[in-house]
């Protein structure tokens, strides 16, 4: 496997794990249960890892996409440049998502809101990883690009 496969592989895991996240926070909370609230924390943690992976293999991914004939270099910068806020945004999300989980573990007041704010977050996230999909894809599959008129 080269660089370009291993980032396939990879790429889609931080734009899933934190949807399923965040159902499973939604559903920790209006179900009032612990055990899926500590899930969803530690979902988006494990989303955050993924993300850093994805980063690492795009570099290498980039240097041979940049061979193919036919590709537009524009296309690539712009998948680099939304994977990048995307991933910080989501390294936020794992830091919030420990802070949860350590308080939600000892049973601390803020604990309620901070899953609160969490969603919320999340959902700033999902917006970016949607971006971030989109341009990934957007590099090969011209046929997803938008008609101009």
């Amino acid at each position: 496997m080269n660089e370009a496969h291993w980032h396939l592989a990879i790429d889609h895991l931080p734009i899933i794990i934190p949807i399923f996240g965040l159902v499973i926070m939604i559903v920790g909370l209006f179900l009032k249960s612990e055990i899926l609230k500590r899930t969803a924390y530690c979902m988006f943690i494990c989303a955050a890892i993924t993300a850093f992976a994805a980063i690492f293999t795009g570099e290498g991914a980039e240097d041979i996409v940049e061979g193919i004939q036919g590709i537009d270099e524009q296309y690539i910068e712009i998948h680099e440049e939304t994977a990048k806020l995307f991933s910080i945004l989501l390294y936020v999300l794992g830091g919030l998502s420990l802070i949860g989980l350590w308080a939600n573990w000892k049973k601390k007041p803020f604990s309620k809101i901070l899953s609160f704010i969490i969603i919320a977050f999340a959902f700033i996230v999902l917006f970016y990883a949607k971006k971030t999909g989109t341009t990934g894809g957007e590099i090969r599959h011209t046929e997803i690009l938008s008609q101009q008129t």
